[in-house]
């Protein structure tokens, strides 16, 4: 059995690292370096960094950025935003990270992913989405941009996206991000369960204990986190924080397995 990790989700805004709330209400954080340095003292176990900037802007990818981050981190590393086409991931790749996280081109050109996965291998590209509730209550996945999803039920697109062979899935809750009110164990498992292929849940993480009922009640295969590894306190101070190798191992079970 393969095993379970939790993973820092540092999202990149012109060149500086912020953190939002709902996918807004952004918050300062500091340097991406200065950040990636930090998690590699605590052993992290991956990094994702997001370029929300490059996607919502449809921004030139900034690989002079890319690359100082990736140069100083020792761990593995997933690069997302404004990925379009083949070329870029090459380029992407090519700077030392492991993978590469593709999103907002999927409802654009819905083959994309299928030649991503051909071109550079399902384990190097992970799928993700961001599921938000509609005026009615319910679930659907969202888009940032204007294009209308043809798939807007989650499971279904989920599916679908699986179909590709991509090798990992991301979800995004939309409603949870930022807000550390815990995950939505209930949507985990009703989307994680939908698919074979592993599952990166994000959005909600309050504690430590949040991630540990989130590995003992679902399946996943990680847990991904924002403001449980930047911020302390009720008062959203600034402090890059990681669990030490022997929390890791509490909350994951890994131990165990």
């Amino acid at each position: 059995m393969k095993r379970a990790r939790v993973i820092p989700v540092l999202l990149l805004h012109n060149s500086g690292l912020y953190k939002t709330i709902r996918f807004s209400e952004y918050k300062y954080i500091g340097d991406p370096i200065n950040a990636v340095r930090i998690f590699n003292e605590k052993q992290c176990d991956e990094i994702i960094l997001l370029d929300i900037s490059a996607t919502k802007r449809n921004n030139e990818i900034n690989y002079k950025l890319i690359k100082e981050i990736a140069t100083e981190s020792f761990m593995p590393m997933a690069y997302g935003g404004g990925i379009g086409k083949l070329t870029e991931i090459e380029k992407i790749l090519k700077l030392g990270l492991e993978k590469v996280v593709i999103n907002s081109v999927l409802f654009y050109e819905p083959d994309f992913l299928k030649h991503a996965v051909k071109e550079f291998g399902s384990s190097t590209i992970v799928a993700s989405v961001d599921i938000k509730k509609n005026i009615f209550g319910k679930q659907i996945v969202y888009s940032h941009s204007a294009k209308p999803i043809s798939i807007t039920d989650p499971i279904l697109y989920l599916k679908t996206l699986e179909e590709t062979g991509v090798g990992e899935i991301m979800v995004n809750d939309v409603e949870r991000d930022g807000t550390q009110t815990g995950y939505d164990l209930d949507l985990i498992n009703k989307l994680s369960n939908s698919v074979k292929i592993p599952f990166i849940a994000a959005g909600g993480c309050r504690n430590l204990e949040d991630i540990k009922n989130t590995f003992s009640k679902t399946s996943i295969s990680a847990t991904a986190a924002g403001s449980m590894f930047v911020f302390q306190g009720k008062h959203r101070a600034v402090l890059i924080s990681y669990p030490s190798p022997e929390e890791i191992k509490m909350i994951t079970h890994n131990d165990f397995r």
